[in-house]
C-alpha cells in the first residue's frame, strides 16, 4: 500500500483546505497521481487514467474558487469511477473487450452529480467483465497475491491504495461490500432507489444498486448526499425526500441503538478466523447485541436472488450474448447458458418471495436499528476467485442499506469487514448507528 495513502484519506478535510485556500485541488490531484504512479503497476486499479485530464480539471476548479464563484460539496476532490458508468470524457468499456474503445456522448447520472458538486473525475476504475463473476486483473493493495474482490475491484483497490479518497462502485449481489472487506476500506450500499442508475451498465433491473468507497464513514455519508436524488429515467428512483446522510452520521442516537445478530442459514461457511473474530466482537459488545434465529423461509432467499439475477442478466446482456458470444469469458458462459432455462413463472414466484422478505424486514426494523453480520465469509481469497458474495445476498435482494467497516484482521493479516444492515430508506439512521457502534467498540476494546 502507498506510503502516502494516509494523506488522501479524508475528503471532507480536503474540501475545507481547498475552499479556504490553504491548499488546492491541484495539490491533492498531484498527490493522488504520485500514489498512482507508485503502486498502479502492481495493483492495476485503473481501466483509464489520464493525469493531464485530472490536472486540467483541478486547475479549472481552483480558478473557480479564486474567482469567488460558488463551490460544491466535493470541490476539488478526486473520485474514481467504476468502468460501468458512462463518462463523456473517458471511455466506458464495462470490463469487456466487446466494448473496447466505446466512448459515450453523455455522462451518467452519477457523473452529472459529481461534476455539479465540483469533484474531479480522476478516471475509470477496473470492473470485472460485464460487472459479473470473472476475476479482473486488479490486485489487493495489502498483498498482490490476493483478490480485491469483485466486481468493483478497481474502486475498492484505488481507495485502499490512496489513489483517490472516494470511489464509485455498484452492487448486484456483493460487489461493494465484499471488495471493501477484502481491501480494508469502508463500503456503503445505500437503499435501492436513492441514487440513480441512469447511464450505468444494467445487469439486473431489480437488483442493480450504486455503491461507494472511502476511508472515512463521514466521507461516505457526504458522497451519498451528493449523489442522492430523484431521476424519472430510473424506475427504482423515488420522488420523496432522501435521507440526510451526513447529518444522520453526525447526530447522536436519542436512545441506545438496538443491534441484532442473526443466525443465518450460511453461518457454517464462515472461515475459522472470521468466526473467531466475530465471536470476540460479540463477547466485547455483550448485551448490546441480541442474538436471534431467523425464519426457515430465509433459506429460500439465496436461490431467489440467484434466479432473479440470472433471469434478468440474460435479457440485459442480450446483445453481448447473441452477437458477441466468442468474446465472453468461459468463466461466465455456463451461468449465462443455464440462466436461459428459467421460466417466467419461476421468476414471478421469486419476486413474490422477495416481496415477502421485504415486508419481514419492514416489521423487523420497528424493533431493531441494525443487523450485525460479516461482510464476507473470510479475508481476501486468492486471485482465481473474487470470493463468495453470500454475506450480501439477502440485503441486496431486499434493497436494504449496508455498510462494511474494516475492523477485523484474518489469519494472514488481511482485513475482514464488519457489516451493519439497516432499514429500507432509513440510511441516515444506519449511519448514525454506525458511528455509535464504532465508538462503543472502541470503548469496549
Amino acid at each position: 500500500m502507498s506510503d502516502n495513502s494516509i494523506e488522501v484519506n479524508n475528503a471532507r478535510h480536503w474540501v475545507e483546505l481547498i475552499c479556504d485556500g490553504t491548499s488546492s485541488s491541484a495539490d491533492l490531484v498531484d498527490l493522488c497521481t504520485q500514489n498512482i504512479d507508485q503502486t498502479e503497476p502492481t495493483i492495476g486499479a485503473w481501466a483509464s487514467f489520464d493525469k493531464y485530464k485530472a490536472a486540467e480539471q483541478a486547475t479549472a476548479l481552483d480558478y473557480i474558487r479564486k474567482s469567488g464563484e460558488p463551490t460544491g460539496r466535493l470541490h476539488g476532490v478526486p473520485v474514481g469511477i467504476k468502468d460501468i458508468y458512462d463518462t463523456a470524457d473517458y471511455p466506458t468499456e464495462y470490463g469487456s473487450k466487446i466494448h473496447a474503445g466505446y466512448q459515450p456522448t453523455a455522462d451518467s447520472a452519477v457523473i452529472e452529480k459529481l461534476k455539479e458538486a465540483g469533484a474531479v473525475i480522476m478516471g475509470k476504475t477496473v470492473s470485472t467483465e460485464l460487472a459479473f463473476m470473472h476475476p479482473s486483473e486488479t490486485r489487493n493493495p495489502h498483498n498482490p497475491d490476493y483478490s480485491p474482490g469483485g466486481s468493483s475491484s478497481g474502486s475498492a483497490a484505488a481507495v485502499a491504495a490512496g489513489h483517490v479518497p472516494l470511489a464509485i462502485g455498484s452492487q448486484t449481489n456483493g460487489s461493494v461490500i465484499r471488495p471493501a472487506s477484502f481491501c480494508g476500506v469502508y463500503g456503503f450500499k445505500p437503499s435501492r432507489g436513492i441514487i440513480s442508475r441512469r447511464g450505468a451498465l444494467a445487469t439486473s433491473d431489480t437488483l442493480d444498486q450504486v455503491g461507494l468507497f472511502a476511508r472515512d464513514v463521514g466521507d461516505i455519508a457526504l458522497l451519498a448526499d451528493v449523489l442522492a436524488g430523484y431521476d424519472a429515467a430510473d424506475n427504482a428512483s423515488y420522488i420523496q425526500t432522501k435521507p440526510h446522510m451526513l447529518a444522520g452520521y453526525m447526530s447522536d442516537a436519542p436512545v441506545e441503538p438496538t443491534i441484532a445478530w442473526l443466525d443465518l442459514p450460511y453461518a457454517s461457511k464462515y472461515a475459522t478466523d472470521a468466526q473467531q473474530g466475530f465471536d470476540e466482537l460479540l463477547e466485547a459488545l455483550g448485551p448490546k447485541v441480541e442474538r436471534l434465529p431467523v425464519p426457515k423461509t430465509f433459506a429460500a432467499l439465496l436461490p431467489c436472488h440467484k434466479l432473479i439475477h440470472e433471469y434478468e442478466i440474460v435479457r440485459c446482456l442480450e446483445n453481448e450474448i447473441e452477437n458477441h458470444w466468442d468474446n465472453i469469458s468461459d468463466t461466465i458462459k455456463p451461468t449465462l447458458t443455464h440462466a436461459k432455462s428459467h421460466t417466467a413463472e419461476q421468476y414471478q414466484e421469486a419476486l413474490e418471495i422477495k416481496a415477502a422478505a421485504e415486508q419481514w424486514f419492514h416489521d423487523f426494523f420497528h424493533d431493531y436499528d441494525a443487523i450485525l453480520t460479516p461482510s464476507a465469509l473470510s479475508e481476501a481469497t486468492t486471485l482465481e476467485s473474487t470470493g463468495d458474495p453470500i454475506c450480501c445476498t439477502i440485503w441486496t435482494l431486499c434493497g436494504l442499506p449496508c455498510i462494511s467497516m474494516p475492523l477485523l484482521t484474518g489469519a494472514t493479516d488481511l482485513p475482514i469487514g464488519v457489516q451493519l444492515v439497516g432499514a429500507f430508506r432509513q440510511d441516515d439512521r444506519l449511519l448514525r448507528t454506525t458511528r455509535h457502534f464504532i465508538n462503543q467498540l472502541t470503548e469496549a476494546t
